[in-house]
């Protein structure tokens, strides 16, 4: 067993619950509300510059060229296609402008920034690869929970989000980014402690974003 399924296998709880978290089951058969899908939308675009950011700091710090194309590519793949889709949901809902840009951030959103830039300041490349291959990996897995396209939901704003976790492209960059935090497992056991307990935060703070994200339930 490698360094990243041992770690899923720990901290199994929270990762289980955020997979097949209400609000994944609700995108995932299209009954989600828009008031969720709206206010989800605003919190995760605020994290495009830290995880912008994060893809950067991989290509500084990744130990070959190989593996610096390997973000290379993801980075412009990130300023394109999921960039666009979050213009055109954002257009779809009626979000203002100001929302786009400076809304008000919940608590998980904060904490979740926070912890990315965190990483980032590290310049470790295994602290970087534990966020990005948690953000990753994870919503890999509850995308993989919709089957096939045709059994995807009707809607162009749902179906859409899973394309962009549940693709063939998408699918090999997860399982190279397990292969690289495998290949980088820290010898050392406190800078393995140091890199494990950042794995471990990006999983509760993945459960708590959809927590935070069900805000029709919670008025209700």
């Amino acid at each position: 067993m490698g360094f990243a399924e041992e770690l899923r296998n720990q901290y199994a709880e929270d990762w289980d619950a955020a997979v097949n978290h209400p609000f994944v089951e609700q995108l995932l058969d299209g009954s989600l509300p828009d008031e969720d899908l709206r206010h989800y939308l605003v919190q995760d675009y605020q994290f495009c510059d830290a995880f912008t950011a994060l893809l950067g700091q991989a290509v500084a710090s990744a130990p070959s060229l190989p593996s610096r194309l390997v973000f290379a590519g993801v980075l412009g793949a990130f300023a394109s296609d999921e960039n666009t889709y979050f213009q055109d949901c954002f257009n779809e809902l009626d979000v203002p402008e100001a929302d786009r840009t400076t809304p008000a951030l919940g608590q998980a959103t904060r904490d979740f920034d926070a912890l990315m830039r965190s990483a980032l300041a590290t310049r470790s490349y295994p602290d970087v690869l534990a966020v990005l291959l948690v953000a990753e990996w994870l919503y890999g897995d509850w995308a993989a929970r919709a089957g096939n396209p045709d059994s995807w939901p009707a809607e162009p704003k749902h179906a859409e989000w899973i394309r962009l976790h549940n693709n063939p492209g998408y699918n090999a960059w997860v399982t190279w980014l397990r292969d690289e935090f495998d290949a980088v497992e820290p010898s050392s056991p406190q800078e393995r402690q140091r890199v494990a307990a950042t794995f471990a935060e990006a999983v509760r703070l993945e459960r708590a974003f959809f927590d935070a994200a069900l805000v029709s339930a919670a008025i209700r």
